[in-house]
C-alpha cells in the first residue's frame, strides 16, 4: 500500500489545483462585475457569466479539504489548527459570495444591490489571499512540535512569502476572471474586460515570476528551475502577449496553465513534506507519518477511480451547456410601450334636406 501514498499526495494536489484553475475565473469576475458592468444590466451580465458555474466549482474545494481528511488525517489535523482563524474567515468569504449571487436581485432597491455588490467583490478577493498564504505557510514553515501541534499564533501565518504568494494568486485570478468575461461578453463589456486585462498582465508576470523564483528558493531546491516552475513563467508571459494581441481564448488558456503551473509548482516543492515545521527540520510532517492506512486508501482509491471520471464529464457537459455569450442587452429594462393617439371623436354625418310635396 506505500505506492498509494504519494498517487493520493498527487490526487490532492489535482484537487486543489482543478479549484484555483475553474474557481480562479468566479474569484476574477467577483473582483471585476462592478468595474466592467458599469451599470445595474452591466453587472447582472457579469453574473450571469458565471451563475450556473459557481456553485460546481466550489466544490472542488470541499472535496480537497475531505481527501485530506481521509488520506491524511495528521496533515488535516495540524494545517486546520494551524489556520483556524483563517478557515473562518475563507468560510465567511464563501457564504458571503453566495448570499450575493442569491440575494443581490431580491429587493428593487439601489443601496441593497450596492451593498451586496461590495460584499461581492471583498468575498472574491479575500478567498484567494487567505487560500494563497495557507498553501504558501505549508513551504515556507510553520511552528510545529514534535508532536505534530501547531505552536504559533494566527499572526506568525503573515510572513513575507505567503502573503506574496496570495497577493500572487489575487492577480492571476484577476486575470484569469478578466479574459473570461472577454469569451463570455459583448459589446463595450467585452471592451472593457480587455482594458483591464491589458492593465493587470504586466503586474501579473511580475508578480508570478518573484512567486516562482521566491518559491525555488524557499524549497532549497538546485540552482536550476524544474520544468513546472518554467511552465508558470512561460505560461504568464504568454498570456501577456495573448492579451495584448487581443487573442481571448489563447489568453484565457495561458492564465489557465498559469494557475495551474503555480499551484503544482507548491506541491512538487513541498513533497515529501506536507507542512515544514519551522521549529525543527525533524518535526516536519511528511506524507508518510500522516497519511491513513492501507485499507483506507485502498477503499478511497477505488471511490476516486469510479467517480472522478464521472464529475469530470458532468462539469465538462455543464460548460458546453453555457458556452454561450451573455449581453447586458438581455437584462435591461424593456422600453416603455409607445403613447397611443387618442381616437378622435366621430362627426356627425349630414343630414339631407326633407323632401317638399310636389317637386
Amino acid at each position: 500500500m506505500s505506492s498509494l501514498i504519494p498517487f493520493w499526495y498527487i490526487v490532492i494536489a489535482v484537487l486543489w489545483t482543478g479549484f484555483f484553475v475553474l474557481e480562479g475565473f468566479d474569484f476574477g469576475v467577483g473582483m471585476l462585475h462592478a468595474v466592467v458592468g458599469r451599470d445595474e444590466a452591466g453587472r447582472r451580465a457579469a453574473i450571469n457569466t458565471i451563475g450556473p458555474l459557481w456553485d460546481g466549482n466550489e466544490v472542488w474545494l470541499i472535496v480537497a479539504g475531505a481527501g485530506m481528511f481521509a488520506a491524511f488525517p495528521g496533515w488535516y489535523a495540524t494545517m486546520f489548527s494551524a489556520y483556524n482563524l483563517a478557515l473562518v474567515l475563507l468560510l465567511a468569504a464563501l457564504i458571503v459570495r453566495g448570499l450575493a449571487f442569491e440575494y443581490r436581485g431580491k429587493r428593487d432597491a439601489a443601496r441593497w444591490r450596492r451593498t451586496w455588490d461590495v460584499l461581492l467583490t471583498v468575498g472574491s478577493v479575500l478567498a484567494p489571499l487567505l487560500i494563497g498564504v495557507a498553501l504558501a505557510g505549508l513551504l515556507g514553515g510553520l511552528p510545529i512540535n514534535s508532536d505534530q501541534n501547531f505552536t504559533g499564533s494566527f499572526w506568525v501565518l503573515l510572513k513575507p512569502y505567503p502573503l506574496w504568494t496570495g497577493v500572487t494568486l489575487v492577480l492571476i485570478c484577476l486575470l484569469h476572471g478578466a479574459t473570461f468575461l472577454c469569451l463570455k461578453t459583448t459589446g463595450d463589456m467585452r471592451e472593457r474586460s480587455w482594458q483591464v486585462a491589458r492593465r493587470v498582465a504586466p503586474f501579473t508576470a511580475a508578480f508570478v515570476i518573484g512567486f516562482i523564483i521566491w518559491t525555488h528558493v524557499t524549497a532549497g531546491k538546485a540552482f536550476w528551475l524544474n520544468l513546472i516552475e518554467l511552465l508558470a513563467i512561460l505560461a504568464v508571459l504568454t498570456a501577456v502577449w495573448q492579451v495584448y494581441d487581443h487573442h481571448e481564448g489563447f489568453a484565457f488558456a495561458a492564465t489557465a496553465v498559469t494557475i495551474a503551473s503555480c499551484i503544482i509548482t507548491i506541491f512538487a516543492d513541498l513533497y515529501p513534506n506536507v507542512m515544514v515545521s519551522s521549529t525543527n527540520p525533524a518535526y516536519n510532517l511528511t506524507v508518510h507519518n500522516t497519511a491513513s492506512g492501507g485499507y483506507s486508501l485502498k477503499v478511497m482509491t477505488v471511490v476516486v477511480i469510479i467517480l472522478l471520471p464521472v464529475v469530470l464529464a458532468y462539469q465538462t457537459w455543464t460548460y458546453y451547456v453555457f458556452r454561450r455569450r451573455v449581453s447586458k442587452s438581455e437584462f435591461q429594462p424593456p422600453p416603455p410601450p409607445p403613447e397611443t393617439a387618442p381616437e378622435p371623436a366621430p362627426q356627425s354625418q349630414p343630414t339631407a334636406p326633407p323632401a317638399v310635396p310636389g317637386s
